[in-house]
């Protein structure tokens, strides 16, 4: 299907609802004061706890904003639409890629640390890898779980460790930080906040993209995996707007490792996960984005990523998508 075959249908197709559309604004509107909410609120709990951002990003905040793609899997799972939960999946984690840090690296040029330079993108990398190792014999199952929920608490091990290296010893500093209370009582209400303004455009970008005629694996690896990556977009912008650069690349690379190694392993532990046809290709991609970030970072002199590297990563997600359309 050709894009001005999508824009005619789009134009005289009777079968979509208005208010899908109007559900879709509020669902970007709620997403966008959600996303400066949690941002707030994780800079001022990292300061407080004296924890450095990246840690804080590559946990509470990527956990939280991967919770949508976490319900919608479940669910998919439980109801047999397993193409959605696969796709889901791999879509969000090219999506976090070349859409989220390339629109953020747009808005302020990120510095990649060296912690996060070699073990958190190299792990995003395995992430995709291990997926197409996995699915070998043509499914992810019980088994194949387990491995990725193992790996996963490894990460989480990885992550203590970091926070424990990252603590600060100025006290004044501390003191003078955002409340606790306030901090938590901002995170929850920001997560809480993303899952709805999620699954609001989860929901009714699934009901618009059906009314375009297209097949639920395109539906699960463009639509669903955007809709439920934009609370990673949303904070990741607000964060490079705000110029935690630490926060916007550790919640993207962390929402990774989490969408494959946690969620993926749980969706595969609740019921087998057959491959469907673009499998190969989506998680190829999935790897060789993290692996295209990987080159971006060695290529620097100071491990930056620049507005050249943005621009890049966002072409290679357009042409990703007119390959799928063609």
């Amino acid at each position: 299907m050709t894009l001005f075959e999508l824009f005619f249908i789009l134009l005289h197709t009777k079968k979509y609802c208005f208010m899908s559309y109007v559900l879709l604004i509020v669902g970007f509107v709620l997403l966008t004061f959600a996303a400066d909410w949690l941002v707030n609120g994780a800079s001022g709990l990292a300061k407080r706890l004296n924890v450095s951002e990246l840690v804080i990003g590559l946990t509470i905040v990527a956990f939280g904003t991967s919770a949508p793609e976490l319900v919608v899997n479940v669910v998919a799972t439980a109801k047999g639409t397993t193409d959605i939960a696969l796709t889901n999946v791999l879509g969000s984690n090219i999506f976090n890629v070349l859409i989220i840090l390339g629109i953020s690296v747009l808005v302020y040029p990120i510095t990649c640390q060296k912690n996060t330079f070699r073990y958190e993108i190299p792990l995003s990398v395995l992430a995709g890898a291990i997926v197409l190792l996995l699915a070998q014999d043509g499914n992810l199952q019980g088994f194949d779980g387990a491995i990725l929920l193992a790996i996963f608490v490894g990460f989480l091990v990885y992550a203590v460790s970091q926070a424990k290296k990252n603590v600060s010893n100025d006290a004044e500093e501390s003191t003078q930080s955002m409340k606790i209370w306030k901090a938590i009582l901002l995170v929850i209400v920001g997560l809480g906040g993303l899952v709805v303004g999620g699954n609001l455009i989860v929901d009714n970008a699934v009901v618009i993209a059906k009314s375009w005629g297209l097949s639920e694996a395109v539906i699960g690896v463009t639509i669903v995996a955007a809709g439920t990556s934009l609370p990673e977009l949303a904070t990741s912008v607000v964060a490079a707007l705000k110029k935690n650069t630490d926060l916007a690349i550790g919640n993207a690379i962390g929402s990774n490792i989490f969408n494959v190694f946690f969620i993926l392993g749980l969706s595969s532990s609740i019921s087998s996960l057959p491959i469907y046809d673009n499998f190969v290709v989506d998680a190829s991609l999935a790897a060789g984005s993290s692996l295209l970030l990987l080159l971006f970072v060695a290529l620097s002199r100071k491990r930056e990523l620049n507005r050249w590297t943005g621009i890049i990563m966002l072409g290679c997600f357009l042409t990703y998508v007119f390959w799928l359309l063609k």
